[in-house]
């Protein structure tokens, strides 16, 4: 199953790339260039995040951009080449909204299989309620438990996390959660 569209050309020469399974004793189809041999594999993409908490409330952001424009959301986005998973969520919260935080531990791992992406949330304390949202955020905005617009949040990966977030928090301990979202 692909979940881009499949490569056309070698990175490395410009080639046609043909699909095959390769000679190196690899088992899955993959685009391999007949002219230099390089072998183009194609990974998951990560997808980093913060739980960010003042007091009793979490923050949300407006998302002011596709896909869910207008919904709400933990502030997250794909990890850079050149960051760890801790550094690609805190520069993800400070693009999403400009919030002033210290990052804790991770807090939820989730493998959406069927888009090929692995989603994970850090908790993070926040320093204080002011927000400087970047251009992807329309609002960033603090929320109680019963104030969260659970109707109006952008995804499923989102949605359980925060529910693990209130169920710990009630217990009283966090622990690492993981789910596979066929």
């Amino acid at each position: 199953m692909s979940f881009r569209p499949p490569i056309k050309h070698c990175r490395a020469c410009g080639t046609a790339v043909v699909y095959r399974v390769p000679d190196d004793g690899d088992t899955k189809e993959r685009a391999v260039c007949p002219a230099c041999d390089t072998i183009h594999y194609e990974n998951p993409l990560i997808v980093v995040g913060t739980v960010p908490v003042l007091d009793e409330r979490v923050l949300l952001c407006k998302r002011n951009i596709e896909p869910r424009w207008g919904k709400w959301t933990l502030p997250a986005g794909f990890m850079e080449l050149g960051e760890t998973t801790a550094q690609g969520a805190a520069r993800e919260t400070d693009e999403e909204a400009g919030a002033a935080y210290e990052m804790g531990e991770l807090f939820s791992l989730i493998n959406v299989v069927r888009v090929g992406q692995v989603h994970m949330f850090y908790r993070a304390q926040l320093l204080h309620d002011r927000f400087d949202p970047g251009h992807e955020t329309i609002e960033a905005r603090l929320f109680h438990e019963h104030e969260i617009p659970w109707d109006e949040i952008a995804f499923k990966t989102v949605r359980e996390t925060l529910q693990w977030f209130f169920a710990d928090r009630k217990a009283g301990r966090f622990g690492l959660h993981q789910l596979d979202i066929a």
